[in-house]
């Protein structure tokens, strides 16, 4: 299963990576991330005045030395960083050649697996919810807690049983994660943005709870420069509405400016307040994403 999301080729270049977190990691549980809590790793913080009930091994002699007063050694303690990946399995996320959602996936997998070899925590939030479907929801649930790079194998194998279906709801969704989650960290969403009742409130209410978020937008080469003409029966693949339109060369470049207009706004309101963005086509290498434009992006290196 592994080898259909990534290539052993590239899980090795991957491992050369680690996520780069802007802030420090505020886990409780110990990692290898840098944090503000004080422990006994071997990273020298700061001092703090000794008091009677200390552990003596942690006392500076040379400082007591020169200024003949106890003082107590502080280390800056490793944690883990929490990584939530939100990724969209909406019906509109079955479209295209290649596949919408089979690309997401394989970015879901890629940024799992650099999480997990860095020895950060995994949770993959994928929506809308589907309570009809058992047996998936058994995989959905043991996407939201991995841990350990031993965890890849199973990692991959419930990422490939996911299907799509149904309306986004990407508002609810992500408001529903920024709520439902203890601990914040990094936030990675990977939709087509393209629910009508829009973006801007879910990505604000990541921001709220102080999530470091990256939206990556992935739309088909047929969505953003399609080739067909001609008398149309368009049938929305979330709603089942139909619409019948004429679509010639002058309404191709009107609906081409539209497209790049609603990508630009996205882009805007992410930049704005802070949130890395990315269009990604779908038929774009995934190396191309991967290896240049999330490390020049700082996601990870």
């Amino acid at each position: 299963m592994a080898e259909a999301l990534l290539s052993p080729q590239l899980l090795r270049r991957l491992e050369q990576f680690q996520l780069l977190a802007a802030r420090r990691a505020r886990s409780s549980l110990k990692g290898e991330r840098r944090s503000r809590a004080r422990g006994l790793s071997v990273e020298f913080a700061d001092h703090r005045n000794y008091v009677p009930g200390d552990d003596l091994r942690y006392l500076d002699w040379n400082l007591f030395g020169r200024l003949d007063r106890l003082f107590l050694k502080l280390y800056e303690e490793e944690r883990e960083l929490p990584v939530y990946i939100f990724l969209d399995a909406s019906e509109s996320m079955s479209f295209g050649e290649p596949v919408k959602f089979d690309f997401a996936r394989r970015i879901a997998a890629a940024i799992g697996y650099v999480a997990l070899c860095g020895f950060d925590r995994v949770s993959v939030r994928v929506f809308p919810e589907h309570p009809d479907r058992p047996d998936e929801t058994a995989v959905r649930g043991a996407l939201r807690l991995v841990r350990g790079r031993q965890s890849a194998m199973g990692f991959f194998h419930h990422l490939s049983r996911l299907e799509t279906g149904g309306a986004a709801a990407l508002n609810e969704a992500l408001k529903r994660g920024a709520i439902e989650v203890r601990q914040t960290g990094m936030a990675i969403v990977l939709s087509d943005f393209l629910d009508p009742a829009g973006y801007e409130d879910g990505l604000r209410a990541l921001l709220g709870r102080r999530f470091q978020v990256t939206a990556i937008q992935i739309l088909a080469p047929e969505e953003l420069e399609p080739t067909t003409f001609g008398d149309l029966k368009l049938v929305d693949s979330e709603t089942g509405a139909v619409q019948e339109v004429t679509f010639g060369r002058y309404r191709l470049a009107a609906y081409q400016r539209t497209v790049q207009n609603y990508c630009r706004r996205l882009h805007e309101f992410c930049v704005t307040r802070g949130i890395n963005h990315f269009l990604a086509n779908s038929a774009t290498p995934l190396e191309e994403l991967l290896l240049r434009q999330l490390r020049e992006a700082e996601i990870w290196g």
